[in-house]
């Protein structure tokens, strides 16, 4: 899907400004992944609006398909430099990212409050700490028929997406993160395999 995204920064920050992956799975290279996005995400359903919800945590979406890959390495990256002026006000140490959403099913206009997203991890409820619009019209927070808009979410690095979490939008949640973790899992078993046979490759 197309993203329109709003004012892209593309300057780098430092390092520690992102999230990173575990030490077991930094070396998980890249290009060898097939997933589909959807492969990834939880999706919440309240009324006419879905949420769709996935962490762009380097050791996650190396598990795509390279192109879906790229899409979102660069999306991430694009916003670091506003990601780390985030972190510096907040004083937090790093940064769960997530791609988020918001799709309207049926006819009419529906409307949603994209705070209301809450991610329930290791017991405690963590909300986003700053969020960037990504579509036009975001700020509205309405969407019209068969409409989608998307944000990047910041959420405190607390959130540990190798674990079990809940997404949570409005009166649903969703703990589908569990099987889908087994799949993350199983697909980067696969990515070793597949990149053992081709030696020089990152």
């Amino acid at each position: 899907m197309l993203l329109v995204m709003c004012a892209l920064l593309a300057t780098a920050a430092p390092a520690s400004a992102l999230q990173q992956a575990p030490a077991d799975s930094s070396a998980l290279p890249a290009g060898f992944g097939t997933l589909r996005q959807d492969d990834i995400a939880v999706k919440v359903q309240v009324g006419a609006v879905q949420v769709r919800v996935l962490p762009l945590d380097e050791q996650v979406i190396r598990t795509l398909s390279p192109d879906s890959y790229r899409t979102l390495h660069e999306l991430r990256d694009s916003k670091r430099k506003a990601i780390d002026e985030v972190l510096r006000r907040t004083g937090l140490p790093g940064a769960s990212l997530w791609y988020v959403q918001f799709y309207n099913l049926e006819q009419g206009e529906a409307r949603f409050s994209p705070m209301e997203l809450v991610i329930n991890s290791a017991g405690r409820p963590f909300r986003a700490v700053e969020l960037f619009a990504l579509t036009s019209g975001f700020g509205e927070q309405r969407l019209r028929q068969r409409e989608t808009q998307a944000a990047l979410y910041i959420f405190d690095p607390a959130v540990d997406i190798s674990q079990p979490l809940t997404i949570a939008f409005e009166t649903q949640s969703s703990a589908a993160w569990e099987t889908l973790l087994k799949k993350v899992d199983r697909e980067r078993t696969m990515i070793r395999s597949r990149a053992s046979a081709k030696p020089g490759q990152d």
